[in-house]
């Protein structure tokens, strides 16, 4: 049943506090408690519009995840092959968890709860289908789901070791991507040529922007204001 004006009102109300929570304070340090005071609405209609505050993730994981793979494309153009396109995306990701600690939350928590964790299972599906195809001629959309299961514990398990000295940024966008490629059976030639093409590109820069295109679409679409950059990383 489509939302009345006043409901549509009291969720914008609801996902702009929770964003600006989430992105300041970390998704596991905010509670429903924090949100319905600060957003001004009662209890039972914050439950009433997201059950549980995991449902709230699942509301900002789709505009998250939606523009990731149009980036990587922007980034790699047409005329090299689509592996391409995947090795940038799942770059992106991988460090825009570098960048900011509470976007690190949350794409944990995104690759982890059941149902986000779902959504991207199938989103990405479709993508891995499209670029690994040919190497996989005999498999349905259902091999691809299941084996996007294996390659999305493998992003998860690298987004969440941060990276040090003894393991920059650099090794694990090579350590990551050779692995995926080899499970996609992306031949050992070009497997080199994509790391070639990751490690001449400024993915900290290329991330950097995106993570605050992100922060900008998320404000528009919601209607608050974050607060400054500089004022996040003293948070962090």
């Amino acid at each position: 049943m489509p939302l009345r004006k006043d409901g549509i009102e009291t969720k914008k109300k609801i996902l702009a506090v929770c964003v600006r929570l989430f992105l300041e304070q970390g998704y596991r340090e905010t509670t429903i408690s924090q949100i319905v005071e600060e957003a001004g609405v009662a209890r039972g209609s914050f439950q009433n519009l997201f059950p549980t505050k995991d449902a709230v993730l699942m509301e900002l994981v789709k505009p998250m995840f939606g523009g990731q793979f149009g980036v990587a494309r922007g980034l790699v153009g047409d005329s090299l092959p689509p592996v391409y396109a995947y090795a940038a995306e799942t770059a992106i990701q991988l460090t825009l968890t570098e960048l900011n600690e509470s976007l690190r939350e949350i794409y944990l928590e995104a690759y982890t709860l059941p149902d986000t964790a779902e959504y991207i299972y199938l989103h990405t599906t479709a993508e891995l289908k499209a670029i690994f195809g040919a190497n996989f001629p005999r498999y349905s959309d259902s091999d691809f789901y299941e084996m996007d299961i294996g390659s999305a514990g493998l992003m998860r398990s690298y987004m969440a070791r941060k990276c040090d000295i003894h393991f920059p940024l650099e090794r694990k966008l090579e350590r990551f991507l050779t692995a995926a490629m080899r499970m996609y059976k992306v031949p050992e030639a070009e497997q080199a040529g994509v790391l070639d093409f990751i490690a001449g590109l400024d993915m900290q820069a290329i991330a950097a922007d995106v993570m605050h295109k992100l922060f900008a679409m998320l404000e528009m679409k919601y209607d608050f204001k974050l607060s400054s950059g500089d004022e996040r990383e003293k948070e962090q």
